[in-house]
C-alpha cells in the first residue's frame, strides 16, 4: 500500500469517526502528521519499487551473461 493511500484510509476511517464532532481540524492536523511521519520513513511507491525492481532483473540478467562469457573464454584460455 502507498503512503498516499495509507494516508487517504486513515484519514477515511477519522473522518467517519468524527462526522458529527466538531474536530474537523483534527482530521487535517493527524493527516499532516501522518504525511510527516511517513516522508521521514524513506519509503517509496509501488511504482519506483516496481522500476527498480525491473532495473535489477535487466542487471542481473546481463550479469550473468558476463559471466558465462567469461567462463567460455577462461574455458578456452585454459586449453589453448
Amino acid at each position: 500500500m502507498n503512503r498516499s493511500k495509507l494516508v487517504d484510509e486513515v484519514g477515511e476511517r477519522l473522518r467517519q469517526v468524527l462526522e458529527a464532532s466538531p474536530a474537523k481540524d483534527l482530521e487535517r492536523n493527524v493527516r499532516a502528521v501522518l504525511s510527516g511521519v511517513f516522508s521521514r520513513l524513506d519509503l517509496v511507491t509501488r511504482e519506483e519499487f516496481d522500476v527498480q525492481r525491473e532495473v535489477l532483473l535487466r542487471t542481473r540478467e546481463r550479469l550473468n551473461e558476463l559471466e558465462r562469457k567469461l567462463a567460455e573464454i577462461e574455458r578456452r584460455n585454459a586449453a589453448g
